[in-house]
């Protein structure tokens, strides 16, 4: 995330009524809450395990978990653009597309980016719509996937592994399109996007969103991801949205999760956070509803960009519900007869 410092806080801010579907082997069941989970060394080559691993209908602790575990590993060095270990990620991203139907937008899923003097890219992938009509209009969903790599200072552990930051919403979006490009239940068409460079002022979502423009991209929406890893404390909804008065989104996300699930952070505003994270180019460039979906709030997690940001300390359980939750919400807004999200 882009690096917001506050006089006055020691933290570093983030830069940044319809059933619920029914998964595709009934057998999966929504996880039952946990305290946070466990975490395990990856060995070199458990990548391409949890790549292939087959899991249709909702999301689960353990596949949230084995993911998690992956790209907060110290095995992808911090995930710094142009990194190794950043290329290791994205090769992993891409075999979770090809393996769950999820089709390339572009020639291949990489985009590579144009503003940054390294080579570096997105990965994106759609899931077509299933419908004649509104195929033709896009939801992205999305979320960075890079972090800052090493930190001096530690000689003890000098990287930053990024779990919170920004694995959890990399991890959200993984399991979003899983879950999609084998049920198919959309009729708008979404493409899933994740971006470099974030860290470096949201290079990886400018570049994707001047090129889409550029294509005559028919944007309805963007929903983006960011710091999902723990839960909110003392608050009566799962997550909040940046730029939460700038449009009715939450009330269309309430509607379809049929509970308060998307609520108001007065930080987030304070703080401007939506201006600080993928969402904002696409406001910018598309000038369409693009607001970023977290749940850290500003007490429950110490270690933004820190190399304390590891994986033990994210709650598998929590971020698999909200997937789960997630899922009744984006086929909602997928299949909804008009586009019901509105800028104010």
């Amino acid at each position: 995330m882009k690096t917001l410092i506050s006089s006055f806080l020691l933290i570093v801010l983030i830069s940044c009524g319809s059933t619920k579907s029914k998964p595709i082997n009934s057998e999966e069941t929504t996880p039952v809450k946990t305290s946070v989970s466990a975490t395990k060394e990856v060995a070199v080559g458990d990548e391409d395990a949890v790549a292939d691993e087959k899991l249709n209908g909702f999301s689960n602790e353990k596949r949230m978990g084995d993911l998690m575990n992956f790209l907060a590993s110290d095995e992808l060095q911090g995930r710094d653009t142009g990194s190794e270990g950043i290329a290791k990620a994205a090769s992993f991203i891409e075999k979770i597309f090809k393996n769950n139907n999820i089709q390339p937008y572009f020639v291949s899923y990489k985009d590579t980016l144009t503003n940054f003097p390294e080579t570096a890219y997105n990965i994106v992938g759609m899931v077509e719509g299933n419908d004649p009509k509104l195929k033709n209009e896009y939801i992205i969903i999305g979320a960075h996937y890079d972090h800052i790599g090493r930190v001096a200072g530690n000689p003890a552990d000098d990287i930053a592994n990024g779990a919170n930051d920004n694995a959890t919403g990399t991890s959200t979006v993984l399991e979003l399109a899983r879950y999609f490009g084998n049920a198919k239940t959309n009729k708008r068409t979404l493409l899933f996007a994740l971006f470099s460079a974030e860290e470096k002022g949201l290079l990886g979502s400018k570049h994707l969103a001047e090129k889409l423009k550029a294509q005559n991209f028919n944007l309805y929406t963007m929903l983006n991801f960011e710091m999902t890893g723990v839960p909110l404390v003392d608050k009566d909804y799962k997550m909040y949205l940046t730029g939460y008065e700038k449009s009715n989104l939450a009330e269309v996300v309430n509607e379809y999760a049929n509970e308060n699930f998307a609520g108001f952070l007065p930080k987030a505003k304070e703080f401007s956070l939506f201006m600080r994270s993928d969402n904002y180019p696409f406001h910018n460039t598309f000038n369409v509803p693009s607001q970023t979906f977290s749940t850290f709030d500003f007490t429950n997690f110490d270690h933004y960009h820190g190399v304390d940001d590891e994986a033990e300390l994210m709650n598998f359980s929590h971020m698999a519900e909200l997937v789960n939750d997630l899922i009744a919400i984006i086929e909602g807004i997928a299949d909804a007869p008009t586009q019901e999200i509105k800028y104010n």
